[in-house]
C-alpha cells in the first residue's frame, strides 16, 4: 500500500519547512515542474492526496538541481 497523506498533514509534519500554500503552488504547476511525472499526486474526486515517498524523491531531485 502506498504511503499517502493530505496536503495539510504533509505541511504540518514539516514543522514550517514546507507550507500548505507552497505545496498547492507545486501541485498547480505540477506539469511543468515534474511533480506529475513523479507520480506523487493522487486525485480521488475533489480530494487530493500526495504519495509521500514519491514526493520526497521529487523534492530531493529539486534540491539537487538547485545546487548544481
Amino acid at each position: 500500500m502506498r504511503n499517502i497523506q493530505r496536503i495539510a498533514k504533509i505541511a504540518a509534519d514539516s514543522r514550517g519547512a514546507i507550507t500548505e500554500p507552497q505545496i498547492r503552488w507545486w501541485l498547480h504547476n505540477s506539469q511543468s515542474n515534474g511533480l506529475a511525472a513523479a507520480n506523487a499526486i493522487i486525485r480521488i474526486g475533489r480530494a487530493v492526496y500526495i504519495d509521500v515517498d514519491a514526493f520526497d524523491s521529487w523534492l530531493t531531485s529539486q534540491t539537487q538541481q538547485a545546487a548544481a
